[in-house]
């Protein structure tokens, strides 16, 4: 669990590689195994490098981020891919979660934050931006079907799905809940098995169709301070 994070970063743009590159040579915890600055090119250098995590930028030449992300979870399903955008308001967000990406991360994003983020989306937990939030509820409505599916989680499964919206990782979960990281792991996986979906963001993103939780919710760790 302590071995680095083996990271590959995708852009199209020369200066924005080798400035992350430098960046992260200041986090020994992450360790840039390659880069690429075209989809296609990324999904090659992916089944060769194996990466962790893969911050991949959205638009590219030869092939967009969205289906090279497509393409790389095909063939790579435990490589976690954290989208890397310069807008928020745009109509690539649901497409690139769809197409498996499980974090969508704007390039103003602060070091802290970007480096959070890796270390998240590493571990196979949810990373989106607060904006981005805001876009993906516009574009997803309510259904009874959904509905009836948020009915099957339990309360303490619900509490959770709170947390996870927060994006709280399982080990704050379990901190701020007060049991076992095992245990908060059973519960995600119940939840996710529920609600029918594969992955942490298909489940707040299902939570939010049904009205369970919002971006603007209360945070529920406040409730216990």
């Amino acid at each position: 669990m302590n071995s680095k994070i083996r990271l590959m970063i995708v852009d199209d743009y020369p200066v924005v590689l080798s400035g992350l590159v430098a960046m992260f040579k200041n986090h020994p915890e992450i360790e840039v195994v390659g880069v690429a600055s075209t989809g296609k090119k990324a999904v090659e250098q992916s089944l060769l490098l194996r990466p962790d995590v893969v911050l991949m930028n959205v638009a590219m030449p030869e092939m967009d981020g969205i289906e090279a992300t497509r393409l790389i979870k095909k063939s790579l399903p435990e490589t976690n891919v954290l989208m890397f955008s310069g807008q928020s308001g745009n109509d690539k967000v649901m497409p690139a979660l769809n197409a498996g990406a499980i974090g969508y991360i704007l390039k103003d994003a602060s070091e802290p934050d970007l480096v959070a983020a890796i270390q998240q989306v590493a571990r196979g937990e949810a990373w989106l931006h607060p904006s981005v939030i805001g876009h993906v509820l516009k574009q997803i409505n309510g259904t009874e079907e959904q509905e009836g599916l948020i009915e099957k989680l339990t309360d303490r499964e619900l509490d959770v799905l709170k947390f996870m919206a927060r994006g709280y990782s399982n080990q704050d979960i379990a901190r701020l809940m007060v049991v076992s990281t095992a245990t908060v792991h059973s519960h995600v996986s119940r939840i996710l098995a529920k609600l029918e979906v594969s992955s942490r963001t298909q489940a707040v993103i299902y939570a939010m169709r049904a009205g369970v939780v919002t971006a603007f919710d209360e945070d529920p760790s406040s409730s216990s301070n």
